[in-house]
């Protein structure tokens, strides 16, 4: 279903009743309920993709504009210190170069609250490698927050007071697996356009990996999804390639977007933990590849039309990393779920 479909769709059901598609599973420490109050002990941040407005005049959609309103409540309430986001950054196409409108139109003038004025990390989608990828990376140079040094690159954090680490790998999925002009399943993805890049690339998230041994919390994320039971369903370069590497060096979690949802998929038998977080433009309801998963995978998945989108935000202390999924309708949090520190971080 297109992108323009859908907020069609979205439209004509703004105003329905709410639902939540998912619930919590015993055993897995799900919770729902109200944002909690950052202390000195917390790192918190918020985390999104697929957030790229619309090509045509006003260049936003209803739920980008309530997803960015929520993302600042929320902020404000948790001190949020950055978001990640995970590309399909400027629908449809990307950005024609570093002075395009676009920066303006579907990021500056949207995410415009106080609490937002924060560093936002930033990787590349399908849709933004259709469009000027250098443009994108040499607007850091223009904005205040806008934070996209390379294609792919590694964040550490600590947490205040207690000295617990977290590492985030940021990777570019469409140049691992390639697609950035079909819009197909993962399993179908043509492979890299350049596969030495890809290969130079694939070395150095393996090289991070191994040297992220001591961090608490490690999190790779990139746009498309491992496992996904929605459009486009698992990608088949991350499954064969990168899963055996978030199994190896026993990841916390990898973070995606590209199917417009929100999902929490944990594999039972490895107790690998994935999130996709791409609901925060239009919301997409496929359940095209629920096959495709394992159905006690399957932990959570919400994809209501008409239901403002969704984003994610996580706080982090020295003894669990906690995910929550957040609505872009007011006070609305949908499921949150608590990882734990890494045995061999020690």
């Amino acid at each position: 279903m297109s992108l323009l479909n859908v907020l069609a769709c979205e439209l004509l059901l703004l105003f329905v009743t709410f639902s939540v598609y998912g619930a919590g599973v015993s055993g897995h420490k799900a919770r729902y309920g109200a944002p909690k109050i950052s202390t000195k002990q917390e790192l918190n941040f918020l985390v999104i993709a697929d957030w790229g407005g619309i090509p045509i005049w006003p260049y936003i959609t209803p739920d980008e504009i309530s997803v960015s309103q929520q993302m600042a409540a929320i902020s404000d309430d948790i001190d949020s210190k950055f978001v990640l986001a995970f590309g399909d950054n400027f629908y449809e196409d990307g950005v024609k170069d570093v002075d395009d409108k676009r920066f303006k139109q579907t990021f500056e003038d949207v995410f415009t609250a106080p609490s937002l004025q924060i560093p936002w990390y930033i990787v590349a989608g399908n849709h933004d490698h259709r469009g000027n990828i250098s443009g994108q990376i040499a607007y850091s140079q223009k904005s205040k927050r806008w934070n996209f040094p390379s294609e792919y690159y590694r964040l550490n954090f600590k947490v205040p007071g207690n000295g617990a680490t977290l590492t985030v790998l940021m990777i570019d999925t469409v140049v691992l697996c390639g697609g950035s002009h079909d819009d197909v399943p993962g399993c179908d993805l043509p492979g890299p356009d350049n596969p030495q890049v890809a290969e130079t690339q694939w070395d150095w998230i393996e090289n991070e990996l191994k040297n992220s041994m001591h961090s608490d919390y490690v999190i790779v994320g990139g746009h498309y999804p491992v496992w996904s039971i929605a459009e486009h369903g698992p990608t088949g370069c991350l499954v064969d390639r990168l899963r055996p590497m978030l199994l190896k060096y026993n990841v916390t979690a990898y973070f995606s977007g590209h199917d417009h949802n929100l999902q929490h998929i944990r594999e039972s038998n490895t107790s690998l933990d994935v999130f996709v977080i791409g609901s925060a433009n239009v919301v997409d309801p496929s359940i095209d590849h629920m096959d495709s998963v394992p159905a006690d995978w399957v932990k959570f998945y919400y994809a209501q039309l008409g239901s403002l989108g969704g984003f994610a935000y996580v706080s982090v202390t020295s003894d669990r990393l906690q995910l929550t999924f957040a609505s872009g309708a007011k006070n609305k949090n949908l499921y949150s779920v608590d990882l734990m520190p890494r045995l061999n971080s020690k």
